[in-house]
């Protein structure tokens, strides 16, 4: 597509699977620049969706240090939709693939998250949160590769 972005009909059928991880983080407040390296599984679960779990190795200030992260995926809708869940169950954010493009928000105390999910092809996607309020001004851009 010249837009760069690939439509999706299935969300959870499009995620499932091993993904090979790249995240760049930038502090814009202070300058400091960080990077994950990992990867993102995203597994079947017994009653429907999928979990995400996330490990990896973080760097902050030249400190390697290991990371994880676990959210679930739970079915939208319809079938390009997903329902993004905190591990206690707490609502995320919607995602929404049917023309391969998203926008989602997510306020956090003060500051609000929003991520723009972008389907490049069948094996690639990204995410670009950018987080901004009195506690955080920061930008994350993850890029996913699929591994299987």
């Amino acid at each position: 597509m010249s837009d760069g972005c690939r439509p999706v009909s299935d969300a959870l059928a499009y995620l499932a699977g091993r993904w090979r991880v790249g995240r760049a983080v930038q502090d814009l407040a202070g300058g400091d620049t960080g990077r994950f390296a990992g990867v993102t599984v995203f597994s079947a679960l017994p009653d429907g969706g999928l979990l995400h779990e996330e490990s990896g190795t973080f760097t902050w200030r030249g400190v390697p240090r290991p990371a994880t992260r676990t959210l679930l995926f739970l079915p939208g809708p319809t079938p390009a939709r997903a329902d993004v869940r905190f591990a206690d169950g707490r609502p995320f954010h919607e995602l929404d693939l049917t023309t391969g493009r998203y926008i989602a928000d997510h306020p956090c105390a003060a500051d609000l998250y929003r991520g723009e999910f972008t389907v490049r092809d069948a094996d690639r996607w990204r995410t670009v949160w950018r987080i901004g309020g009195p506690a955080k001004d920061l930008v994350l851009t993850t890029d996913y590769v699929r591994e299987d």
